[in-house]
């Protein structure tokens, strides 16, 4: 009595090489390995969605009494943003409403985060299922890594990294600013403390980035010759360690700090002040 013939998978690359078990299944795995890329693909979408439509829609970002400006809108730089949120002059004439009123660092803004460390690991695994878990084979034949367009762009992540520390400049300036409204004397409301919340938020996540770390202290071959940099590094290395935390957490922030720009310029709420 002959054996019943098996099913192999072709031979090819990654988990279909020839040095690799000849398993038909995709995988052995019974736990729901399914149910960490499938939040991960939700909560991306779920700020992609909402950040893209506020971003087009062109209302409700500017607080003129408060000079809350809300960071999808910063820096308003041309002639169709709204009088008293262009912090920085208006460069720019009017624009069609095909272009977003942030357009001058929204690219860049979105460069970093997709080239980000720990976001290519969450979307390769959940959207471009490379793997899409561990012990589970990918529905992809073939391997070139970040060596062809258009994953090399992800070799742009430190130049990136520079146009994010100066956007948060301008996001702190934005905070601060805030603190001082139209009749130019001090103020404090929630507000506030959403903004200045969020941006330290955004500080914290783009110096626990990877490059920032590397930048502090690369290619020193004695730390005890540069006691500064050494500093830095050593508190960079501490944010990094929670850089993945920070990347959803910075990702809610926007969110909400958003959300409530759009709720008081809207008069849906009032900003409970507790300075005027």
């Amino acid at each position: 009595m002959s054996a019943a013939p098996t099913t192999t998978p072709p031979s090819g690359t990654g988990v279909f090489s020839k040095t690799r078990a000849r398993i038909a299944a995709r995988t052995l795995r019974t736990d729901r390995w399914w149910l960490p890329p499938l939040l991960t693909a939700l909560g991306l979408a779920a700020f992609v969605g909402y950040a893209t439509i506020r971003s087009f829609v062109r209302t409700a970002y500017w607080v003129p009494q408060y000079h809350y400006l809300t960071p999808f809108y910063s820096p308003c730089l041309s002639d169709s943003c709204a009088p008293g949120s262009s912090h920085f002059g208006t460069p720019f004439g009017e624009l069609p409403m095909w272009i977003p009123l942030g357009f001058v660092v929204l690219p860049f803004l979105l460069g970093f985060r997709l080239t980000c460390y720990y976001y290519r690991k969450a979307y390769y695994r959940s959207v471009w299922f490379s793997p899409p878990a561990c012990a589970v084979a990918e529905p992809h034949a073939r391997y070139t890594g970040e060596s062809r367009l258009p994953l090399i762009i992800q070799n742009s992540h430190r130049y990136f990294f520079y146009v994010a520390v100066v956007v948060s400049l301008i996001n702190t300036y934005d905070a601060i600013s805030a603190f001082h409204g139209d009749t130019g004397g001090f103020g404090f409301g929630l507000g506030n403390i959403v903004l200045l919340v969020n941006v330290i938020l955004l500080w914290a996540y783009t110096l626990s980035c990877h490059s920032c770390r590397h930048i502090a202290g690369g290619r020193l071959k004695h730390f005890s010759a540069h006691p500064v940099r050494y500093w830095f590094w050593t508190q960079v290395s501490k944010l990094n360690t929670r850089h993945m935390a920070l990347a959803w957490i910075t990702l809610g922030t926007l969110v909400l700090t958003d959300f409530y720009v759009m709720l008081v310029a809207s008069q849906t709420i009032s900003d409970l002040r507790f300075v005027n």
